[in-house]
């Protein structure tokens, strides 16, 4: 009997790490549920709504930030690229200072796109 009940046990586990751990989808939907009822501080609540609004507005910024690169890097005009490079250069370098991504990438990406603009003829 003992060894059965920790068998479901064990299945109810593993059901629930796939079910709401490895789904992005459900996940989204389920942690902030699960996070409000596990929050028992005004603070703690508060910091998780604007925790949640840090996460969105970040990755919002890093998503306008990829598609500027890809732009730019889809881009055959020299002069256009160049506009479209100090744009991108300062962008890198805001998600860098706010720590969305890390500073050496943002120096890598910069580098990469410094010398694809200059080889445009």
């Amino acid at each position: 009997m003992q060894a059965s009940y920790l068998n479901f046990i064990h299945l109810f586990c593993n059901y629930y790490y796939l079910a709401y751990i490895c789904n992005p989808l459900q996940k989204q939907e389920h942690s902030k549920e699960l996070y409000k009822k596990m929050a028992n501080h005004k603070s703690a609540l508060k910091r998780i709504r604007s925790n949640e609004a840090k996460r969105v507005r970040n990755k919002f910024q890093a998503k306008t930030t990829r598609s500027y690169v890809r732009r730019l890097r889809d881009t055959k005009d020299k002069a256009e690229a160049q506009e479209l490079f100090k744009t991108v250069a300062s962008m890198l370098d805001k998600l860098a200072k706010k720590n969305v991504i890390h500073k050496n990438k943002a120096a890598n990406n910069k580098s990469k796109l410094a010398r694809l603009v200059n080889s445009l003829a």
